[in-house]
């Protein structure tokens, strides 16, 4: 538990104690507030738990289940296209010519 947990418990429940301290006052059950004590003890008792529950704690996800491979860097031959233009017979004709150095 860390310290920031222990202090925010501790300060929860003495926060909960002086509540129940002050609240404490003459008792009466006359017309039905016996129902309006009962109903008042359940909403503050849920206020309260629901105060100092912890809450869930949840784990990393897991690690995938498959890697990529590395990409490979593999040294190509520069290349480029060049026009070149040649007789055929019966014209000039332009082609495009690939030149690795």
């Amino acid at each position: 538990m860390t310290l920031r947990g222990t202090v925010r418990r501790l300060t929860t429940c003495a926060l909960a104690a002086s509540l129940l301290v002050w609240s404490v006052g003459p008792s009466g059950a006359e017309n039905g507030q016996i129902a309006a004590g009962i109903a008042g003890g359940l909403i503050g008792g849920a206020l309260i738990g629901g105060a100092l529950a912890s809450r869930p704690v949840y784990a990393p996800p897991p690690p995938p289940a498959y890697y990529y491979a590395a990409p490979v860097v593999v040294d190509a031959p520069v290349c480029r296209i060049v026009r070149d233009s040649y007789w055929d017979g019966y014209g000039y004709r332009i082609r495009e010519v690939r030149i690795c150095d």
